[in-house]
């Protein structure tokens, strides 16, 4: 159990409007147990995955909401930093410093905030979607190009 005890906010109501994935929600309150004052914490995809019970694939799609929702930042691989709203803190006047230091970007308490998450998950799906026509384009050409030569070909004899 963390012994850190300041937050900047209550994220209860907060959390619920986002209306998160299951395993993101899960993956939120697993590292917000596990982080060092301040909400960093070292953890790769595959030990989320673990603790959780759920595949790589799986924690790292948890991770990403997250990261869209802006509750929890990649800083390299192996190491993310929870939202400073959202961190634990072992004073209350290191939980206000490091609210007054974020940008406002990426504050919780923005009006908009929810719209914003719901925006940033609508392009990211986009995205996917884009690259997953991209791809089938590309498989398309690869098998029709290959045709094209099957039907070049002359027997000899």
């Amino acid at each position: 159990m963390s012994q850190l005890r300041f937050a900047a906010v209550n994220a209860d109501g907060l959390l619920a409007d986002l209306d998160l994935p299951p395993a993101a929600y899960r993956a939120l309150l697993k590292l917000r147990a596990l982080s060092e004052a301040g909400g960093r914490i070292d953890i790769d995809q595959a030990s989320v995955g673990e603790l959780l019970g759920l595949s790589r694939p799986s924690a790292n799609a948890a991770l990403r909401t997250l990261e869209l929702a802006k509750l929890v930042k990649k800083v390299r691989n192996g190491i993310y930093q929870i939202n400073a709203m959202l961190a634990g803190y072992n004073a209350l006047e290191d939980a206000v410093a490091a609210v007054a230091a974020m940008p406002k970007e990426d504050r919780l308490d923005a009006p908009d905030f929810v719209a914003s998450y719901h925006r940033a998950v609508a392009n990211y799906q986009d995205q996917l979607a884009q690259q997953r026509k991209k791809r089938a384009a590309q498989a398309a050409a690869k098998k029709a190009a290959a045709a094209k030569r099957r039907g070049t070909l002359h027997a000899v004899g």
